[in-house]
């Protein structure tokens, strides 16, 4: 009986050792790199084993028939191969797939800097960031001429970029065109954004090849996504030298919608009464503004936004005539600004998105230009080149809007974004009673693709198609870029891409037989990114086309190019409570445009600028001391002389080389139940002597220099808050 038990046991020892078949094989990428510890087995069964250091992998399995070896590795796609097990060994080779994530793919960065709170390979400034500027009196537009690719030109609003004119550059809320972004213009003087940085979660500012969802900007595109519901109702107010403000933001309590309003006051005349100003001010500066929000979440996780702005300003200023120094320039301007946009962002299903933005602005300018004498009494001479300077202009800009951007989801992260916008544009221009009206149709279709071919590879392909009924015109505008990953947090971007201008509506007065302008760019970049620091370069090029020219005559015959290279390094680590960074950027360009008589380098332009900004904040006193030092080599300037149909230089050179340290200061504390910020800032605190250019008497033999109207700008203002700790803000920040 025991011989037999025996016997028995070794039929089925032997049996079952002849079931066991073993599976052997490898695993590997794409590009033929091993990947040690993928986990192989046979599906639905506990038979399998993990690769080797080699890649390799052996196991025995029990299972019989078809069967299904599943392998898999964290990164990559999962893999099945369907085998059929039975007497004999089996050998198997996986070849996964990487599985192409939002934290690891690449990101294409060439010709953009973003600003906000995600955490992206682009992201080089926190919306903090944009307050907390030395000198820059939380102003967008000054936080980003500390960045490569702006020009420090201080007598005109408007961001000047890459040899572009301010013109070029435009601006957009969540996906909409802004089309008054600055306050009104005053001549020779720079006004400010009219939009605060709170606004805003999310800034991108292209210095070239920006996407094709965004059209008629030759330079650049300044990109601004607004904030979505806060976290927690708000009161706030504020105090300063120059203005008066307050706020309400009201979050309900399922936190799914919020609504809101802001109301602030200027008034410079008691600071003008203490820092004296160049000009001789006959209306005191003065501005109303007022803004309204409202934010809803919908029941697919979508959101449903709505801001509105409402501006006032007035003033009045007085220079001396530069033909005749014992006359007076009397330049007044009264301006209301109007702005609406609406957005919808919901999600469709089956991997559809829909982004729905509606805008509508109006922008209305009373001007009054006279020639006084020295009792401000209007006057004349009977000197053309004088008296012409007696004029009344009118004008009002009108922008209403439409823009659907859908978004399909491809495999992975893949996207492909498709979708159209049209805008009427309306502008009226009374000039001493003539009037005349450019109302413009226009249309746009575009569609851009994401694609991420690996984590290491992704390119952005797109094409814009757009259509002016003003000027009967028509372009196409391709898209490309490609980024690469180098290495842990570097990666390399190349982008090329066709942008398209219509003419300023200034030379449309004139005749509306133009074209477009064309800029072709061209631009490289490498970017290093870890936790706390940031290097960046790029190298650009830059060609124009079909530039307006207004002599011999109104036509797109003008040219140019611009090429360069930019540097930005921004470190948090090196010096223990120290935050900055250094920017450089090398520019040549040339163009003939508007009468010049051939390409020059334009007056707005510098062949260096570089900025260097510095932050510390010191925990123990709760205070954050700011600067920001500027610097650009002399700008060109020109004495154009006309000569019968064309214009000769009569007198050119350049500018001194502008230097400018701004400084500024927040001190956090509480005032009673309120949380406060105090700040203090200072422009130019070194006082330097900063010219812009030079403007020319009739003759040519007078010769004024462009300076601000003050050397320095001083402010200091405390911000109150019930309900959100903006102060906790600035801490986290730093730390």
């Amino acid at each position: 009986m025991k011989k037999w038990m025996i016997s028995l046991m070794m039929v089925l020892l032997v049996s079952g050792i002849q079931a066991q078949i073993r599976v052997t094989g490898s695993v590997k990428d794409q590009r033929g790199r091993i990947l040690a510890g993928a986990n192989i087995v046979v599906k639905g069964s506990y038979d399998g084993t993990v690769s080797d250091s080699t890649g390799s992998f052996s196991f025995k399995t029990y299972e019989k028939g078809k069967q299904f070896i599943v392998a898999s590795s964290i990164g990559n796609k999962t893999v099945e191969q369907e085998v059929t097990i039975d007497s004999l060994p089996i050998q198997i080779d996986f070849i996964l797939k990487e599985e192409i994530s939002e934290l690891k793919a690449v990101t294409v960065t060439a010709g953009s800097f973003e600003a906000g709170d995600k955490k992206k390979a682009a992201t080089v400034l926190s919306s903090l960031d944009v307050y907390t500027t030395g000198g820059a009196n939380a102003d967008i537009s000054a936080v980003v001429k500390t960045l490569p690719g702006a020009q420090q030109v201080g007598e005109q609003e408007g961001l000047f970029v890459r040899g572009g004119a301010g013109y070029e550059a435009k601006q957009f809320i969540d996906g909409t065109l802004v089309n008054n972004p600055f306050f009104a213009s005053v001549p020779d003087i720079a006004s400010r954004g009219r939009f605060a940085p709170a606004l805003f979660k999310g800034t991108v500012f292209s210095t070239g090849g920006y996407s094709a969802l965004y059209g008629q900007a030759l330079s650049s595109a300044l990109i601004m996504e607004s904030i979505d519901i806060p976290d927690r109702s708000e009161v706030s107010a504020s105090i300063s030298t120059v203005f008066l403000g307050a706020g309400l933001q009201k979050v309900a309590k399922d936190k799914k919608s919020s609504w809101g309003g802001n109301y602030g006051y200027t008034n410079l005349l008691p600071y003008f009464s203490i820092v004296k100003q160049k000009p001789d001010y006959f209306r005191m500066p003065e501005f109303h503004t007022a803004d309204l929000n409202f934010r809803m979440k919908t029941k697919n996780g979508g959101m449903i936004k709505y801001y509105g702005t409402f501006g006032a300003s007035d003033l009045g200023l007085r220079r001396p005539n530069i033909d005749d120094p014992n006359l007076k320039n009397a330049f007044g301007l009264n301006n209301i600004n109007v702005y609406n946009n609406l957005s919808w962002r919901e999600n469709l299903g089956n991997g559809w998105k829909m982004n729905l933005g509606l805008g509508y602005s109006t922008d209305y300018n009373d001007i009054d230009q006279e020639i006084q004498n020295q009792q401000n009494q209007k006057t004349t001479t009977g000197q053309s080149w004088i008296d012409n300077n007696n004029f009344q202009i009118k004008t009002r800009s009108d922008l209403s809007q439409i823009k659907a951007v859908f978004d399909k989801r491809l495999s992975g992260i893949s996207v492909l974004r498709m979708g159209g916008e049209y805008m009427y544009f309306y502008n009226r221009s009374t000039f001493n009673n003539q009037t005349a009206t450019l109302p413009d149709h226009f249309k746009a279709l575009f569609s851009e693709a994401d694609l991420y071919i690996t984590n290491d590879l992704a390119a952005k392909v797109g094409a814009r198609f757009e259509h002016s009924s003003l000027i009967n015109k028509a372009n196409i505008a391709p898209r490309l870029s490609l980024a690469y990953k180098t290495g842990k947090g570097a990666q390399m971007s190349i982008a090329y891409g066709e942008f398209y201008q219509k003419p300023e509506n200034n030379y449309l007065y004139a005749t509306t037989n133009f074209g477009y302008a064309k800029a072709t760019h061209f631009i490289a970049n490498y970017i290093k990114n870890t936790a706390l620091q940031t290097f960046r370069v790029e190298a650009f090029y830059k060609k124009y086309d079909g530039l307006v020219k207004t002599h011999p005559s109104f036509n797109n015959a003008g040219a140019g190019d611009a090429k360069g290279i930019e540097l930005f390094w921004r470190d948090k680590k090196t010096f223990k409570g120290l935050d900055y960074w250094v920017s450089y950027s090398y520019l040549d360009t040339k163009r003939d445009f508007l009468n010049y008589p051939k390409q020059l380098q334009p007056t707005f332009a510098a062949n260096h600028t570089a900025s260097f900004v510095m932050k510390r904040f010191i925990s123990k006193i709760n205070t954050g001391f700011n600067f920001t030092y500027s610097y650009a080599t002399g700008r060109p300037y020109y004495h154009l002389v006309q000569s019968g149909s064309q214009f000769t230089i009569a007198d050119q050179g350049k500018t001194i080389d502008y230097h400018n340290l701004g400084f500024s200061f927040n001190y956090l504390t509480s005032l009673g139940k309120a949380y406060a910020v105090i700040v203090g800032s200072v422009t130019n605190v070194l006082n330097s002597k900063q010219i812009f250019g030079y403007n020319y008497s009739y003759n040519g033999q007078r010769k004024e220099a462009i300076t601000p109207p003050a050397p320095q700008f001083f402010f200091l203002g405390v911000f109150l808050s019930w309900g959100v700790d903006r102060r906790q803000d600035a801490i986290n920040n730093n730390l």
